[in-house]
């Protein structure tokens, strides 16, 4: 793999920016957020060393639904531009229901 910034940690980075826009506008941490799509370019590629930095915006807000317009920069070129989207959930129910499907996992490993 060549050495530059991988395009799995820009999604991560992407996502990590949109969850720092929206916390502060949430009952955080009762309430979270969960990314359920993105569509990403990754147009330039961007050596070690070159610092990145990301420009969200939310553009839609459908009852718990989130829509940011996302553009990423490096030193010297637009690196990604595209959308994310996620969702406000409810942490704790949210928790409940991943802790289920682990159990039913479990279960279905067991029989």
């Amino acid at each position: 793999m060549p050495e530059v910034f991988a395009t799995g940690y820009m999604v991560g980075l992407i996502e990590w920016t949109c969850i720092q826009a929206v916390n502060p506008h949430i009952d955080w941490p009762l309430e979270q957020t969960v990314g359920t799509h993105i569509n990403v370019s990754h147009s330039a590629a961007t050596p070690p060393g070159m610092q990145v930095r990301v420009k969200v915006r939310l553009t839609q807000v459908e009852g718990r639904r989130l829509v940011f317009e996302i553009e990423a920069h490096d030193e010297l070129d637009t690196i990604s531009k595209g959308i994310h989207e996620r969702y406000v959930i409810n942490a704790e129910k949210f928790g409940m229901k991943a802790a289920e499907k682990l159990k039913k996992k479990d279960l279905s490993r067991n029989s």
